[in-house]
């Protein structure tokens, strides 16, 4: 059975909390709204665009949260095309990790809040597209932590939940791990802390990029 490590995106692989900030805020503006502080932004990084307004904004309606939805990708599309998102690195030790894990034998995939564009702009951006034979995203899934790109990425790459691991930096990720049967492994990089990841179901929550290879091939011994 295929070993599949499975990567979140915002957060876990690159540092996009600026753009993300930029556009929400842009649409808050838009509907007259006071933006929220970025603190609070942050914490719904992640989610699918109207459940993330949606708590940011409980006091809307549905239709509202739609509509700032569909904002917030013409902002994040303007920042995109004029050339003005500012860089979305990865973070320290995640192209040395990614090389070690293909080498060691994992298929790789990521599972995002993320559009398809966005996630093909990211990858692109850091020449690392190619190295995840599963993709899913936003388009075509309901929001975390709901399981099923967990389980669609799981049957892209013949893997198992058993033989899975799900990387992420948010109580959704941990959720959407333990929800689908595959190992939750938190990393403190990202935009929650490690207590949260822990409550969410976290089997263990890394400091370092660095640190997820020899992790998990530790965790192949238990397979």
């Amino acid at each position: 059975m295929n070993r599949l490590a499975i990567f979140d995106c915002d957060g876990t692989l690159v540092d996009s909390q600026a753009n993300i900030c930029r556009a929400m805020e842009t649409c808050f503006a838009n509907a007259r709204l006071d933006p929220s502080e970025r603190a609070a932004i942050r914490r719904i990084v992640g989610l699918s665009l109207v459940p993330a307004i949606a708590m940011l904004l409980p006091e809307g309606d549905a239709a509202l949260h739609e509509a700032m939805a569909e904002d917030y990708k013409r902002a994040f599309f303007t920042l995109r095309s004029t050339g003005a998102l500012e860089q979305e690195p990865l973070f320290d030790g995640i192209a040395e990790s990614i090389e070690a894990l293909e080498s060691a034998g994992w298929l790789l995939g990521v599972a995002t809040g993320k559009s398809d564009r966005g996630l093909h702009h990211v990858l692109d951006q850091h020449g690392i597209r190619h190295r995840f034979v599963t993709l899913q995203t936003a388009d075509r899934h309901p929001s975390k932590p709901h399981p099923a790109m967990l389980q669609a990425a799981i049957a892209e790459a013949g893997a198992a939940p058993e033989t899975t691991a799900m990387i992420g930096d948010t109580s959704f990720d941990m959720a959407m791990a333990r929800a689908g049967g595959a190992h939750a492994i938190g990393v403190a990089w990202g935009y929650h802390d490690a207590e949260e990841l822990a409550a969410a179901g976290a089997h263990v929550v890394l400091d370092r990029a660095h640190m997820l290879p020899a992790h998990l091939e530790a965790l192949l011994e238990t397979l």
